[in-house]
């Protein structure tokens, strides 16, 4: 791997982001820093010999022009030389980049000559900090993340209140490039960050207009969204663009019950085939929000080209682990999109794409429903049984790993509860407690669906229901285990057991009761209808469990994707 590559594509991103200045010291690890940078004419390089004087000269450079200086240095007591002036950046709030050359991880504690401890060495002086890989087998993947964090580096610098950030760069020997240095065309682009109530620059409006305009396949994305915030109008858009829109249920697009024909909910079954990803690819995505739910959506998005979309993340300016966006607009969604309406005409030779899509949609959305009503009860008819017997204004919670998932392809829009979740960091601990401080909320009823292992995790939280007097109806979806690894690679091995299905025994009734709720088996549809409506129509706590086993949801579960595909196919190959 040539660590160049990357670093090119790194200090490229700084100068596009609008990095003038460079301030480094004298050293031997930071060579390829040094001469990365001196591939580039539009930024002007500053060299002096001592590093505490480097740093407070970046920093002046930025406290007169506005603009961070790079630091670069070599790796030791260099890195630490720039410590003062980080902190006097931090609470100057005066923009700053820190680069510090590093050894490799595998010289790090272990005596090896001018090595110390350089990850996060700024503490919470530096707004954020980031160890940048430059070895792997993905050239392509290396060269694209460096990039976003280029971009990301000088965005966070530059995002009030203004402040030093810190990329630590490992780098190997030999350190001098292997073949003649080149740099990447400019790309320029505005990316300071935008906070919420503030628009984006308007020249970047106006191209994300011209690229709406020339799609004739553009797709919106709608992703996780805060339910908290002002929800961008989505449906509003997909009218006067003529796009399709992909509504993940944690979006709040998918139940809501305004009417929209261009909203589309099944798109998990059928992404998973790769001739209809070919078949309904885009040319344009505009993605608002987190990173959707689906698995096949993210890998569908993932393959497009890497200048086809145009990403409002609205909460977070970085909500973008594809690193796919061609266009940012960094600011308030629900602004964003409104500017965007209101300078549209109405668009209609994405007519045709919509339509298509929204056959194959159909298609494959009566295929899954048709095989629900005629299979054996498993976890997504229990999801669906719960979610149909709530009303407009019920929360409805969702744990992590499985049920999340199933309640994105299986269930449909319009449905007009409020979907909650935790998919920050995705985790399955806390997801009971959680679910009670929602409920704890004045308004509808809150039902959360949960598996056994996250029950288990956070299994004495339920006594927050009685302390508050809460009322929460629990869906417990119980296969005695791991059910998401049943669809990883790893189905199958001989330690699949021990390690993932990781199956525990426990019988639940006596610790619900004992933690004062109520608790009731389900082993049909029938039973299931009726112990959650009891437990929807009752106040305090009630947990419904539902028992499976995890092989035959499984297969179940690659079944219905079958038959939806299939379904989805037919329509295509009919349109």
């Amino acid at each position: 791997m040539n660590q160049y590559l990357p670093l090119m594509q790194f200090v490229g991103a700084l100068r596009d982001a609008g990095l003038r200045d460079v301030v480094g010291s004298p050293g031997s690890r930071s060579t390829p820093l040094a001469l990365a940078f001196a591939e580039f004419p539009e930024i002007r390089r500053h060299v002096l010999l001592d590093e505490r004087s480097a740093a407070y000269f970046g920093l002046g450079i930025g406290l007169a022009s506005g603009l961070p200086a790079a630091l670069v240095c070599t790796s030791g007591t260099a890195a630490a030389n720039y410590l003062p002036a980080v902190v006097e950046a931090r609470y100057g709030h005066v923009p700053l980049v820190v680069l510090t050359a590093d050894r490799p991880r595998e010289l790090r504690d272990v005596g090896a000559n001018q090595t110390i401890d350089q990850t996060r060495i700024y503490g919470s002086h530096a707004k954020w900090f980031l160890e940048l890989p430059t070895d792997g087998e993905d050239e392509t993947a290396l060269g694209r993340y460096a990039r976003t964090a280029g971009l990301r580096a000088m965005a966070t610098s530059l995002a009030r209140p203004y402040g030093p950030v810190h990329v630590n760069i490992p780098l190997r020997e030999p350190l001098l490039p292997p073949a003649p240095l080149m740099a990447p065309e400019p790309r320029p682009r505005d990316l300071r960050s935008a906070g919420t109530g503030e628009r984006s620059a308007p020249a970047l409006l106006d191209e994300a207009l011209r690229r709406i305009r020339s799609a004739r396949r553009g797709i919106i994305v709608a992703g996780p969204l805060p339910p908290s915030r002002p929800a961008p109008d989505l449906i509003g858009l997909s009218r006067a663009t003529g796009f399709p829109l992909l509504a993940d249920p944690l979006s709040g697009l998918r139940s809501l019950p305004a009417p929209c024909p261009g909203r589309i909910d099944a798109y998990d079954l059928y992404l998973r085939d790769q001739a209809l990803r070919q078949e309904l690819s885009a040319d344009l995505v505009l993605r608002v929000g987190g990173l959707p739910t689906s698995k096949s959506l993210g890998q569908w998005l993932a393959a497009m080209p890497e200048d086809a979309t145009i990403l409002l993340p609205g909460e977070e300016a970085w909500q973008d682990p594809l690193l796919a966006s061609g266009l940012l607009l960094p600011g308030a969604a629900d602004l964003e999109v409104g500017s965007l309406i209101g300078r549209l005409g109405l668009a209609t030779q994405a007519a045709p794409y919509l339509e298509l899509f929204a056959k194959v949609d159909r298609a494959a959305r009566q295929a899954a429903e048709t095989f629900l009503a005629e299979r054996d009860l498993f976890e997504p008819t229990a999801i669906r049984v719960l979610a149909d017997l709530l009303r407009p204004g019920d929360q409805f919670f969702v744990g992590s790993s499985m049920p999340v998932r199933d309640l994105d392809g299986f269930l449909p829009s319009g449905g007009g509860q409020r979907i909650l979740a935790m998919r920050g960091a995705s985790g399955i601990d806390g997801v009971v407690s959680a679910a009670i401080g929602a409920a704890s909320r004045p308004g509808g009823r809150t039902a959360l669906a949960i598996g056994d292992l996250s029950f288990l995790h956070d299994f004495t939280g339920l006594l927050a229901a009685g302390r508050t007097g809460a009322s929460l109806t629990v869906l417990l979806l119980h296969n005695d285990g791991g059910g998401i690894f049943s669809y990883l690679p790893q189905h199958g091995r001989p330690q699949f057991e021990e390690f993932f299905g990781t199956p525990h025994g426990v019988e639940f009734a006596p610790g619900v009761a004992m933690l004062g709720g109520r608790h009731r088996r389900a082993t049909s549809r029938q039973d299931l209808l009726a112990g959650l409506g009891e437990a929807l129509a009752s106040s305090g706590l009630d947990v419904v469990e539902f028992r499976s086993d995890r092989e035959t949801s499984r297969i179940l579960h690659e079944e219905v994707f079958a038959a939806a595909q299939a379904s989805a196919r037919a329509a295509l190959a009919d349109a």
